[in-house]
């Protein structure tokens, strides 16, 4: 598997996840400007065990509410796309179904959905008590 990861063809996909939106900021140009030999470079530390993770970029977001923000630098990106391309798959085969964050094909809007579901499921099953203020459990 480590050797997977660590595949030339892996790290070209890893790279073109991580520039995915963001690919003419000055870092990713400056990393893409010599693409091979920085992926040949990147290989060669993570066969070797030599890479080591580069220093966190901070800086600050003001959208709704203020957050702090750590950023790897773009060629870490490129090491995480790459580790997370391979186990990714693994990892989602053990994953329950209802489980929404962080997975292909789900997300947040999909989470909504299935729980407007169950909602609709349980109102189904359970009907007003007059003068009770509750829900009780229709009897079939």
């Amino acid at each position: 598997m480590f050797e997977t990861i660590c595949s030339f063809q892996n790290l070209h996909k890893a790279y073109l996840g991580a520039r995915k939106c963001k690919r003419y900021r000055s870092e990713i140009l400056k990393f893409s400007y010599n693409l091979e030999e920085n992926l040949l470079q990147l290989q060669q530390e993570l066969l070797t065990q030599t890479y080591r993770h580069g220093r966190y970029r901070e800086f600050i977001v003001c959208d709704l509410k203020k957050r702090h923000i750590k950023a790897a630098p773009f060629r870490d990106r490129v090491a995480h796309h790459a580790l997370c391309n391979i186990i990714e798959p693994v990892f989602d085969k053990g994953f329950i179904y209802d489980n929404f964050a962080c997975r292909k094909e789900k997300g947040t809007h999909k989470a909504i959905k299935r729980l407007e579901k169950f909602l609709k499921s349980l109102r189904s099953k359970a009907e007003p008590v007059v003068g009770g203020g509750g829900l009780k459990e229709k009897k079939n």
